[in-house]
């Protein structure tokens, strides 16, 4: 019995490029739904071509992130700590980019 709110619906084209409007009825009547190239749920990114280049940037540039974050915390790593850094913190970013 939940309804769906018209205003946080989006609608994905997924393929092909038509130019067709979608509609929902709403309380105040009908309402147009806006059109989203790229939409990100549970993490993932989805975009309308149906590529992973999105979802693939994203998370590199998480790890790079994580990867500065640590050269600016800790000057001196050696090959043992920053193992086990990379492990922790990094892989799983990459891994979830597969």
């Amino acid at each position: 019995m939940l309804e769906f709110n018209a205003s946080k619906c989006k609608v994905m084209h997924v393929v092909h490029k038509l130019n067709t409007k979608y509609f929902m009825n709403d309380k105040d009547g009908n309402m147009e739904l806006s059109a989203a190239p790229e939409e990100k749920d549970l993490g993932v990114y989805f975009t309308s071509d149906l590529k992973p280049c999105t979802q693939c940037i994203k998370c590199a540039a998480k790890a790079r992130s994580i990867i500065g974050m640590l050269r600016h915390n800790f000057k001196r790593l050696d090959k043992n700590y920053f193992l086990v850094v990379y492990k922790t913190y990094i892989r799983l970013h990459l891994e979830y980019c597969i």
